[in-house]
């Protein structure tokens, strides 16, 4: 199964299963229609959030200005959309 993503004029949307205050930043995989990503942060006070945005941002190539979280925010189940990347671009972290 693929990511599915969402490429539009304002950015690619995907949908993101985040796993807190793990060993390591890693993306693991799929989780049903979800990326599965690792952090190290805890989810206290938006830690885990700037964190998911940041390793997004490092792993794509776009600045952290450019990931946002659009839903989720207190949640392990996000909605996500960075601009200036295609889908193929977010597919290939699960490779």
């Amino acid at each position: 199964m693929t990511l599915p993503v969402a490429e539009r004029k304002e950015g690619c949307t995907f949908r993101v299963r985040v796993l807190p205050r793990s060993k390591r930043d890693e993306v693991v995989g799929l989780h049903g229609d979800a990326l599965k990503i690792r952090l190290t942060a805890p989810p206290v006070k938006g830690k885990a959030n700037r964190a998911l945005r940041e390793f997004l941002a490092e792993r794509l190539g776009v600045s952290p200005s450019a990931v946002e979280i659009l839903s989720g925010h207190t949640s392990r189940q996000k909605r996500v959309r960075v601009k200036g990347i295609s889908a193929d671009a977010v597919r290939a972290l699960t490779e």
